[in-house]
């Protein structure tokens, strides 16, 4: 959420921001500057009440030690009583229409960021690796996998429904296998500090995220008791929300994380799209990576964040680029966002395996996050970062797409090996 005195103070900015995303200003800030007026001029109107107020208690008590006539003193007294309340209501009505409008307003690009309408307009940045060679014409994950034995989409449908998949044998333990090694690495080399989380969040943590309101046609509600919960479309929701309403000691910054967890999307509007196979999936696994830092660090930070996520691909062998999303590309929360992008020659296509993004202190502000700096009295809102590092199932696709042999067989990466037990996969049925 933005703040609502820069808002104010800088409305041309935003307006401007909010085209670069190809949105309609004036369906978003059309009441912004009547409200704003009303709740000021409330607020001036609250406050007068109260100064008065203030003012009559004393010449009540100074009337009443010279023993003097208080009857139209008291009489003022009640009447302001009865004002009062209506004046803080209207503050109060006022404060949660701006705040609405606040919610329904997205973050704004970095200037950084490249102005474009569509994924069309996002920039490459880097590229890593070269893609495999073959003699023969590779195959797409959902042929390999059902030729191996290791995916069952079929069973999955029977079980639970479209978008799910049952890995078997080598398959469950290339997952399992990756989850490990991306853990591992992050703890490891790359100084995080792993968390397991709830798979299960309150409204409150993802409105500190961003996910609520916009987004609840995404979500997979649970009614529990005389509330909802919800499953957590990524565990940048509830690692985030670790520190919501608390102040940090900025000594500790930055912090990170690293979270492993299943993650659950109705995947809203994306029907017809991606339909075979597991790339997108109502239910699929993940390794999170989350900073909280100083403002002065973040965009640091965001570039280091990155690079650890590269780093799995770059272990095990996998071509890929980097691509910076341009602003009609970009998600809600986010200033900037960084997609790695991995090479699925199955398909002939790169594939976004991570996103990782900075997101100032948009979520903070809404979760209200904030740390001390040293010697300071004030608290400031700290900036979040979070990325993926990495998509456990489409690393497990460009692993069996990369890695296919002439035979049918997927070779294992070596870094995996010891986390597999063994050095290549091939076909058993189940």
């Amino acid at each position: 959420m933005l703040d609502l005195a820069f808002v104010r103070d800088h409305l041309d900015l935003v307006e401007k921001k909010l085209r670069d995303r190809g949105m309609n200003p004036e369906a978003i800030l059309a009441d912004f500057h009547a409200i704003d007026q009303e709740r000021r001029a409330a607020i001036t109107e609250s406050e007068t009440l109260k100064a008065r107020r203030n003012q009559l208690v004393g010449e009540f008590q100074k009337l009443k030690k010279e023993q003097q006539d208080t009857t139209a003193n008291l009489q003022e007294q009640k009447e302001l009583k009865e004002k009062l309340p209506l004046a803080d209501k209207k503050v109060e009505e006022a404060d949660a229409r701006l705040r609405t409008i606040l919610l329904n307003i997205p973050n704004l690009p970095d200037d950084s960021v490249p102005v474009g309408k569509s994924e069309e307009d996002n920039v490459e940045v880097r590229r890593w690796g070269a893609p495999p060679q073959f003699d023969f014409a590779p195959k797409p994950h959902w042929e390999l996998g059902e030729e191996l034995g290791v995916l069952d989409l079929e069973r999955a449908a029977k079980i639970t429904g479209a978008r799910f998949a049952v890995y078997w044998d080598l398959g469950a333990r290339l997952e399992r296998a990756l989850m490990n090694f991306m853990l591992d690495l992050h703890t490891r080399e790359h100084g995080y500090t792993e968390v397991l989380p709830p798979f299960l969040v309150n409204a409150d943590s993802l409105y500190g995220t961003g996910n609520l309101p916009k987004f609840e046609a995404d979500l997979f509600k649970v009614p529990h008791g005389d509330k909802n919960l919800y499953l957590i479309p990524t565990a940048e929701v509830p690692v985030t929300n670790l520190y919501r309403d608390e102040t940090l000691d900025g000594a500790r910054l930055p912090i990170s994380l690293t979270a492993y967890t299943p993650c659950f999307r109705s995947e809203a509007g994306s029907y017809g799209k991606d339909v075979r196979g597991i790339i997108r999936q109502h239910q699929f696994q993940k390794v999170e990576l989350v900073k909280f830092t100083k403002p002065e660090q973040s965009r640091e930070e965001h570039e280091k964040l990155t690079g650890n996520a590269e780093t799995v691909l770059q272990k095990l062998g996998l071509h890929y680029r980097v691509m910076v999303l341009s602003t009609g590309d970009m998600g809600w929360s986010t200033a900037k966002t960084y997609d790695i992008e991995v090479w699925l020659p199955g398909q002939n296509l790169f594939r976004e395996i991570s996103s990782c993004s900075n997101f100032l202190d948009y979520q903070s502000r809404r979760a209200s996050i904030r740390y001390r700096p040293e010697g300071a009295k004030k608290t400031e809102l700290v900036h979040t970062i979070n990325g993926s590092g990495l998509a456990i199932g489409r690393t497990w696709v460009a692993i069996v797409e990369n890695y296919q042999q002439a035979d049918g067989s997927v070779i294992v990466p070596e870094a995996l090996r010891p986390y597999v037990g063994t050095d290549r996969i091939t076909p058993k049925k189940f």
